[in-house]
């Protein structure tokens, strides 16, 4: 008898320090500063926002309205945040996008000064410039230069597909690794476009990412409908599934009743 008593205090004691552990590490991440994503419901299921510092996929097909996403949640950060971003825009040209963004509903006096547009036109203008250097050594160099005199916050880089392209990557792995070290190294929230594709991802790019927003097209009878998951999200306690998403007048928002 005296053996189970024991057997039972001690099954106590790890129960009682589990729980003890377990809250310290609910206090530790409920302190880890975040930044909002502004989707209506979507900081609520995930601990208040993204860490900082984080590198995070946003990862879909066609049409799921990747890059309107990204632009809305640095958009949204520099209005209401007080935050400062850079947008890297690799597929179309800066008067394209802003185009397209304020159709869209985001505009709003006073964003322009603290959000920043940097398209390939004027990348390859510096590459001319700076002669025969590597494509990835001047865009990191051009990346350093914008933080050093303008000091974002938020980064978004449409997209990786194509920078991978670009950079043409001899050893991809070992490449795409020093990229996101790099990227961490920037001390900003990055946000990274990526295009889903069989084997779009061969690279590891999946397990490089501190985080991965998933955006995925469901047709339910005549109707196509876009649909959101937190796939991965290191340092955070966020619920999974898909959650419908849903867009109105330059607000996101996630159904998850």
């Amino acid at each position: 008898m005296c053996r189970v008593r024991n057997g039972y205090r001690q099954m106590g004691v790890v129960c009682e320090q589990y729980i003890y552990y377990k809250h310290i590490l609910v206090f530790v991440i409920t302190m880890i500063p975040r930044v909002k994503t502004f989707v209506r419901g979507l900081d609520e299921i995930m601990d208040g926002g993204i860490p900082e510092g984080s590198v995070v996929l946003l990862l879909g097909k066609p049409g799921t309205m990747k890059s309107s996403i990204a632009y809305g949640i640095i958009y949204k950060n520099v209005c209401d945040a007080g935050r400062k971003a850079l947008y890297v825009s690799l597929e179309q040209s800066a008067s394209s996008l802003t185009e397209n963004m304020v159709g869209m509903g985001f505009e709003r006096p006073g964003a322009d000064s603290d959000l920043s547009i940097l398209d390939l036109g004027l990348l390859r203008k510096k590459m001319t410039q700076l002669g025969q250097q590597a494509w990835i050594e001047i865009f990191r160099m051009y990346i350093l230069n914008l933080k050093s005199n303008f000091n974002f916050d938020l980064l978004v880089i449409d997209s990786l597909p194509v920078l991978e392209m670009l950079a043409k990557f001899k050893e991809p792995r070992d490449e795409l690794f020093q990229l996101f070290e790099w990227l961490r190294d920037l001390k900003v929230t990055t946000f990274l476009i990526h295009e889903e594709t069989p084997g779009s991802m061969s690279y590891g790019e999946d397990f490089l990412a501190d985080g991965i927003i998933h955006l995925d097209l469901r047709r339910e009878m005549n109707a196509v409908n876009l649909f959101l998951s937190i796939m991965k999200m290191r340092r955070t306690n966020h619920r999974r599934g898909y959650f419908p998403l849903i867009f109105e007048h330059g607000n996101f928002e996630i159904v998850t009743d």
